[in-house]
């Protein structure tokens, strides 16, 4: 069985765009110059979009090998893990020489700044993670000690979209996502035209955008537990 055919270039994306913002009227074709604008705010707006909601298709696993007497790992280009910064962490585990796995509690700033030893090696129990503007760092407690650094500290990140950088490349966006993109940077880009066209603009970007994000979820059921941080907080301190 083969899989749907769908356009996920910008090249589509963005003469669907100008169409239905009224810039473009139907079987014209962009200029050069109107390609290079619209692809350089297509680019902003995905960045952006990132932020908001789950994004399930960008989560992965991202093994960290931990190093005895080292607290913190850089994840970005040429750091500790090499990789184009992460958007966030959202979960961790720790994974043993018998692969046996134990989850890690994730710190809040607050929290691993009030602890009263950040040097103190042994068996980690949880991290903190540093969003920085090039990388993202994050730091283990307890620090791992030569029997912790046998087993591997895991991640669960949000990667970031890889931005295109032509106009016939495919995007990676599935692809229920592509009527909403290009409604999303038709509303972007609407402004200067009659009211109307920015309405419906604004209103199908919104409606397509609130759909998506409502949508990706987990497909299991959620469940809401004592918050573990709490029952380890004495420890913390």
């Amino acid at each position: 069985m083969t899989s749907p055919a769908f356009s996920s270039t910008p090249y589509s994306i963005i003469k669907d765009a100008m169409e239905d913002a009224g810039i473009l009227n139907e079987g014209d074709e962009p200029t050069s110059e109107q390609y290079a604008k619209y692809l350089r705010r297509f680019r902003d707006l995905i960045v952006f979009l990132q932020t908001q909601g789950l994004k399930l298709w960008l989560q992965s696993d991202q093994a960290i090998t931990l190093v005895a007497s080292q607290a913190s790992y850089t994840m970005m280009s040429g750091g500790d893990v090499s990789m184009t910064r992460p958007m966030r962490v959202l979960q961790g585990y720790y994974l043993d020489s018998s692969n046996n796995k134990r989850p890690l509690v994730v710190l809040s700033r607050d929290e691993y700044t009030r602890l009263s030893k950040t040097t103190d090696t042994g068996a980690i129990n949880s991290f903190f993670v540093d969003k920085l503007k090039d990388r993202l760092t994050v730091s283990f407690w307890l620090v791992p000690d030569a029997t912790a650094a046998t087993g591997t500290a895991h991640v669960i990140l949000q990667r970031q979209v890889a931005t295109p950088i032509s106009l016939t490349e495919d995007m990676d966006f599935p692809p229920e996502w592509i009527t909403g993109l290009h409604w999303i940077l038709a509303d972007e880009i609407s402004t200067g035209q009659p009211q109307a066209i920015q309405d419906k603009c604004a209103a199908k970007a919104m409606a397509y955008r609130t759909l998506l994000e409502d949508w990706d979820v987990e497909d299991a059921s959620t469940l809401f537990q004592p918050d573990s941080q709490s029952r380890q907080a004495r420890s913390f301190l």
